[in-house]
């Protein structure tokens, strides 16, 4: 029962990784239309950062489904908590920059 088990489990996994291929090419897209935003288009400032953020955020939330398997898992407790800690540990980062960079300590 056991090996029967562990073959379903392999046979699962088998085959052309699809979902990879898809976000890896929805990704290209994205950050490829926020380059032809930024360098193409002549949009006021406010409007380019508006853009670009926005494409930016779309492509996280693709990658956190596509690559890191955020809907995956039997502890979803786990992946909350793993999530809101790189949110903290990105905010402290951007945050420390923005503060070092405004003070010239």
């Amino acid at each position: 029962m056991q090996e029967n088990e562990n073959h379903a489990a392999v046979n699962k996994h088998a085959g052309f990784p699809w979902k990879q291929v898809i976000g890896l090419i929805l990704s290209l897209a994205l950050t490829f239309l926020a380059l032809w935003v930024a360098v193409g288009l002549s949009l006021p400032v406010y409007m380019t950062l508006t853009i670009i953020v926005a494409l930016a955020i779309l492509q996280a939330f693709i990658q956190l489904f596509m690559f890191m398997h955020v809907t995956e898992g039997t502890e979803p407790v786990h992946q909350l908590i793993g999530l809101l800690f790189g949110l903290f540990v990105a905010f402290a980062v951007v945050a420390g920059t923005i503060w070092i960079l405004a003070y010239a300590l």
